[in-house]
This record gives C-alpha cells, sequence and structure tokens, in this order.
C-alpha cells in the first residue's frame, strides 16, 4: 500500500487480470493449460504489474459448461492439476505480494454433483429441496415460460420422480433453490474452505440469478427483440432473475468474507446500472464490486461512453468503488470489437478512470477473436444456437507467448486452435519493441501505479464531443492529469474551457506525442490517445 495513502485497500489500488485457465499455459502436453502453466508464467504477470490474479472455475466438473459446472466445490480437477498444486500456486503468488481471486459458480451445480444426484434420487430425499422441483401443468406442459440462457425451455423433465427441475443454463446444470437455508450455509461453507486456504476473494458467477420469484411468474415478452439475438432474450427476465431477496444472500457473503482479513467479493452482474449500483448492498454491506461492464456493452461513441460515465460516477453509494472491464471470456475481445488501434485508446481508458480495472488475459499483446470453424466449435452456446455465431470459443484461444509450434501454450494439440499469426503477435515478439500493445500496457501501468492521482484520484468530466471524451484525475497535493482520447479514425480539433490549462505529454497511443507541450487548444489525430500532466 503506498505511503499516504492508507485508507486504500489492495483491490482499490490494483488491477486484476483475469486467466481462463484451459487457455492460458500447458505444462504437461495434454493441450489444456492448468495451474502448474500458471505458476510457470507468474513472473510475467509480476513484470506486467498485475497485482491480482483471477481464475476462472478449476473445480471437479464434466465440462458440459468448461468448469462452470461443479461437481465438486473442494476440489481441483485433475485436467488443472491437485490441491496441492493450487496450494503451491497460491504461495507463489502470495511470494510475489500479488493476490489470488477464485471464481465461485453458487447458482447452480453440474447434474453429476452429489447434491443433486441425491436430490433427484427420489421426492421425499433431504436434499430434494436443495433444487427447484416442480409439477408439470394440467396441460403437461412446463411450469412456466422461462428460457434457457443456451437456448430453449429452463425446465427439464425428470422421468424418475416425475417433476421437473429449473436450469438457467444448461440441462447439466441444475439451479440450486437459495430459499433453502441449508443450501445457504453449504455454499458459505464452500467459501470458508477456499478463504482458509488463502484465497483473497472470489467472483461470484451470475450473481443476479441467485434467487428466482417465489410463486415462479411467467416473464413478460420483449418487445425490443430481434431474430438476430439469443433466444433467451425473447422474454425479459424480470421473474426469473435480479429478485429483491438476492440482496440478502450477497450480504451474508459478504459477511463471511469481513470474518477474514482484506477480502474481495465480486459479483458478475450483467444489469443496467441503477439496478447494477443496489449490489454494493445497504450500507456498503454487499459486493465491494459488482462488475460494471459498459464499456464491453455500449457501443464505442464517445459522449455516450461519457454520459455512462458520468451517471455510474453519480450513482455509486457512499463508499462505493468503481471498476472497469473491457473484455472476459463471455464476450467478444476489444480489438475485435473496435479495432487495434482504438485497443490502445480502449487500454488508456481502462487505466485512467477511477476505479479498479480488470485486464482479460491477451489484451495486453492485442489478441483478437479466432475464427473457429463448425466442425471445432465446443462452446454449448454456440453448439445449441449455431445460426446465430454466438459461440464464446473465439474468445478463449490458447495465449500466444512466442513463434515456436502451438504459440509456447503446448507441446501438445492445444484444445482449440490458435490465431493464424501468432508468429507475429506473441509475448515474446512485443516485449522486444518498445511500440508494441505489450510496451504500450506495460509503461501505462506502471505510471497508474507510481501517480496517486490515477490510481485513487477523482475523476472530473472535462468535455465530450462526437469523437473526444476528455476528463481530468486529481487528488490531493498530487500532479493532475488530463485525458483526451479520440475514439474515432478521424483528426478533431477542440478548444477546452479552461484557458489554465497546460502540460507535457507523458504517455500516447501515438508515441510521437510524448514530451510535447499542449494547452487548452488540442489538435488530435485519429486514435490518438493522450495522457497529460499538468503544470
Amino acid at each position: 500500500m503506498n505511503e499516504g495513502l492508507t485508507r486504500y485497500v489492495w483491490w482499490q489500488e490494483g488491477i486484476i487480470y483475469q486467466i481462463y485457465p484451459r487457455s492460458f499455459q500447458d505444462s504437461n502436453g495434454d493441450g489444456i493449460g492448468d495451474l502448474q502453466g500458471v505458476l510457470q508464467r507468474l513472473n510475467y504477470l509480476s513484470a506486467l504489474g498485475i497485482t491480482a490474479v483471477w481464475l476462472s472455475p478449476i473445480y471437479p466438473s464434466p465440462m458440459a459448461d468448461f468448469g462452470y459446472d461443479i461437481a465438486d466445490y473442494q476440489g481441483v480437477h485433475p485436467l488443472f492439476g491437485s490441491l496441492n498444486d493450487f496450494d503451491a500456486l497460491i504461495e507463489a503468488i502470495h511470494q510475489r505480494g500479488m493476490k489470488l481471486i477464485l471464481d465461485l459458480v453458487p447458482n447452480h451445480t453440474s447434474d453429476q454433483h452429489p447434491w443433486f444426484l441425491e436430490s433427484r434420487s427420489s421426492r421425499d430425499n433431504p436434499k430434494r429441496d436443495w433444487y427447484i422441483w416442480q409439477d408439470k401443468l394440467p396441460d403437461g406442459s412446463p411450469p412456466n415460460n422461462w428460457l434457457s440462457v443456451f437456448g430453449g425451455n429452463a425446465w427439464e423433465w425428470d422421468e424418475t420422480t416425475g417433476q421437473f427441475y429449473y436450469h438457467a443454463f444448461l440441462k447439466e446444470q441444475p439451479d440450486l433453490n437459495w430459499r433453502n437455508p441449508e443450501v445457504q450455509e453449504a455454499m458459505l461453507n464452500v467459501m470458508r474452505f477456499w478463504l482458509d486456504k488463502g484465497v483473497d476473494g472470489f467472483r461470484v458467477d451470475v450473481m443476479w440469478h441467485l434467487i428466482k420469484d417465489k410463486n415462479l411468474r411467467d416473464n413478460p415478452v420483449n418487445p425490443d427483440y430481434q431474430p438476430h439475438m439469443a433466444t433467451y432474450d425473447q422474454l425479459l427476465p424480470v421473474y426469473s432473475t435480479d429478485q429483491p431477496e438476492v440482496h440478502d444472500l450477497v450480504r451474508q457473503m459478504r459477511h463471511v468474507l469481513d470474518g477474514y482479513t482484506d477480502r474481495l467479493l465480486i459479483g458478475e452482474i450483467y444489469l443496467p446500472i441503477h439496478q447494477l449500483v443496489t449490489y454494493y448492498g445497504i450500507d456498503g454491506k454487499g459486493a465491494h464490486l459488482p462488475f460494471n461492464f459498459q464499456l464491453l456493452t455500449l457501443p464505442w461513441e464517445a459522449r455516450q461512453l461519457a454520459t455512462a460515465i458520468d451517471q455510474y460516477e453519480g450513482l455509486l453509494p457512499a463508499n462505493g468503488w468503481p471498476n472497469w472491464v473491457l473484455g472476459n471470456h463471455d464476450q467478444p475481445r476489444i480489438t475485435s470489437r473496435i479495432g487495434r488501434e482504438q485497443a490502445r485508446v480502449a487500454a488508456l481508458m481502462l487505466l485512467t478512470l477511477r476505479g479498479t480495472p480488470t485486464i482479460y488475459y491477451g489484451e495486453e499483446i492485442g489478441m483478437q477473436d479466432v475464427p473457429i470453424p463448425f466442425d471445432e466449435v465446443q462452446d454449448p452456446q454456440g453448439l445449441n444456437m449455431p445460426d446465430k455465431n454466438l459461440s464464446r470459443d473465439p474468445v478463449r484461444t490458447p495465449m500466444q507467448w512466442d513463434d515456436s509450434p502451438n504459440a509456447g501454450f503446448t507441446e501438445g494439440k492445444p484444445w482449440l486452435r490458435l490465431a493464424r499469426n501468432f508468429s507475429r503477435e506473441n509475448v515474446e515478439r512485443q516485449q522486444q519493441d518498445p511500440y508494441s500493445m505489450l510496451s504500450f500496457y506495460k509503461r501505462l501501468i506502471k505510471l497508474r501505479q507510481q501517480e496517486p492521482s490515477l490510481m485513487v484520484g477523482d475523476y472530473v468530466p472535462v468535455y465530450a464531443s462526437e469523437q473526444v471524451l476528455g476528463y481530468m484525475r486529481q487528488f490531493d497535493g498530487q500532479p493532475r492529469f488530463l485525458v483526451l482520447l479520440n475514439l474515432s479514425h478521424r483528426p478533431c480539433y477542440l478548444t477546452l474551457n479552461d484557458s489554465s490549462i497546460n502540460g507535457v505529454v507523458v504517455l500516447a497511443t501515438a508515441p510521437e506525442w510524448e514530451g510535447n507541450r499542449v494547452t487548452n487548444s488540442i489538435s488530435l489525430g485519429g486514435d490518438d490517445g493522450l495522457l497529460i500532466r499538468l503544470d
């Protein structure tokens, strides 16, 4: 913790890096990344300036949804290693002064989890009420109209016991009944198990799904549905998600974490901002960081983003800490969405906005979505809706380390194909190029971590037009910074209201800007992003 900033904790000052373990580094030649592989690459993350590693699920699983269908919450899948490997990894992470955040998937289990096997064995089994079982309607149809995120109906008929069970995702992922106190306690004990091992926090999967309408009412039709959208979007999930009682559950989780020192609770929540901020909880006793996905979901347009940032800053509760994300394992990569040049502008935005930034592995080298031929698609979302191009495989391809076969990821056959250009776009090559995306990220992170104004300072909106977004970062008695981002490919010309603005460009997407002095009247080239230290 920086001297003089003692009221800030590690996750407010730090930078989170998401690792999709299957795709980061394979240590044993089976083509699938693992915990030993992550351990081998910790020095890279440390040199990049990462302070916290978030691991996507590593638990035992039949892998129907690549680890988000968990069969044992207190183990490690043999593909990834063992609990001993996990212990070695967490020790190595802590030795480097970094933190480890684990994915927690409490909304649903695998249909192979012992809890569900018991639950479906008979109607009077003690664990029957651990899941959501319902009779069919008189006409034989499912209990209501709820849809699965992965396509089709969300109710699966169970012949053995003559009832339907609810699954928000795959039928192999039955939803737990969080209205049952035994379920609540079992999952809180899972959290304690990992916290006792030294885990520094959790990213809670689909937090807003955790509890459902008690009366299981039908969801209303979405009037804005378009044919290209996922079938799930045909209805508005007003009764199957974001129920008022969910906040009591989040509060319970937070209470468990507060029994330990400096632990972090992140919530995955895809909701409009005014709903999202309620997950901070009453008196700030909810999630520390309800994930803010606005940079993922909004059009890449300066005025719209400026408004969204202002709304978010304005809606944050007292002491609520902001956070920003450009990509994750479920969404198109930023470079594929907005292009290589604008990806640099996006990086500058991510790492200079107020709040905790999360980097998705490979963003720092500009990795793009890799086209996966139909006969190689593995993601269930892609397989279940093949005509909608919704597979998440393209964003989960192996990390590109060097120009050796399989990009240094594995000595075996990689579980997903690599980008065609990996021999040109990889860590090793970019480390040797001072103008590469990786070098840009390194310099930007280093500057952010050195300057209190950038790390924890206030956000002050300065300028927004159709092309340019501008804001200031400032902290008591520290140098102030002006950030100007041209979100278009065309030149633009701006005059800021404050005639006293004077400063030097310390970092820019185009290095030719650096060292130049600027005033309140500025001409920006297309894709220009400037970080200016003000006098």
